[in-house]
C-alpha cells in the first residue's frame, strides 16, 4: 500500500459494520483510496485493542491518519500521541474509564450480538491509556451538541487548540457524519 493511510477505531460494542465505518470506507473507494483504508475489528479488552492497531501501523508504508469514534476516538488519541500520528475523533470518549466503569459485566455487539465480559481490570487498563495532555495540531475533532452518552464540552476542553467542528444538535453517532466525509479525507492527506 502506498501512500497515506487510513486506519478508522470503531467504538465500544462497535465493530466495522458501523456506519459510519462503512461510509468512510465506500467514500475512499470512490475517491480511488480503497486500497489504503483499513477498519481492524478491536477486541472489548484495551490493551488488545491496542496492540491490535498498532500491528496494523507497523503493517505498511506512509503515515496512516487515525479515524476513531467515541471509544475509538480514545484509542486513537493515545496511538496518535504514541506514534506521532494525526487522528480525526468524532465525539471520542475522552473520559473513557469513568463512562466505561458503570458498563462492567455483560456487554454485546451492536452488530454481531457476540456476548463479552467487560471487567474492572479493562476499566484499569483504559485508565493506564488515558493521556496527561494532547498536542492540539494532531487532531480534527468533530462533535455534536446533542450527545446523549458524552458532554461534548469535555471534548471541546480536551482538545482546545485544535482543528474543531461542533455542529449543533445530533447525537451520540454523530449524525451529521456524510457531511464531513470530504473535510475528514482532506485532513487524512488524500
Amino acid at each position: 500500500m502506498a501512500g497515506p493511510r487510513v486506519v478508522y477505531l470503531h467504538g465500544f460494542c462497535s465493530s466495522p459494520a458501523s456506519w459510519k465505518a462503512r461510509l468512510l470506507g465506500e467514500a475512499l473507494a470512490v475517491a480511488g483510496f480503497g486500497d489504503r483504508f483499513r477498519c481492524p475489528v478491536l477486541p472489548p479488552v484495551p490493551l488488545a485493542a491496542i496492540a491490535r492497531v498498532e500491528a496494523l501501523l507497523a503493517d505498511g508504508d506512509g503515515p496512516p491518519t487515525l479515524v476513531g469514534s467515541s471509544l475509538g476516538g480514545y484509542y486513537a488519541a493515545w496511538l496518535a500521541e504514541k506514534h506521532d500520528l494525526r487522528a480525526v475523533l468524532v465525539n471520542p470518549a475522552v473520559m473513557a474509564p469513568a463512562l466505561l466503569g458503570g458498563l462492567v459485566g455483560t456487554q454485546s455487539n451492536f452488530h454481531t450480538g457476540e456476548r463479552f465480559e467487560f471487567t474492572a481490570e479493562h476499566v484499569e487498563q483504559l485508565r493506564a491509556l488515558d493521556l496527561p495532555q494532547v498536542t492540539p495540531w494532531r487532531y480534527l475533532l468533530l462533535v455534536e451538541t446533542g450527545d446523549e452518552v458524552l458532554d461534548y464540552r469535555r471534548a471541546v476542553a480536551r482538545y482546545a487548540g485544535s482543528r474543531q467542528v461542533v455542529v449543533e444538535g445530533g447525537d451520540h453517532s454523530f449524525t451529521r457524519f456524510p457531511e464531513f466525509v470530504p473535510q475528514i479525507i482532506e485532513f487524512c492527506g488524500l
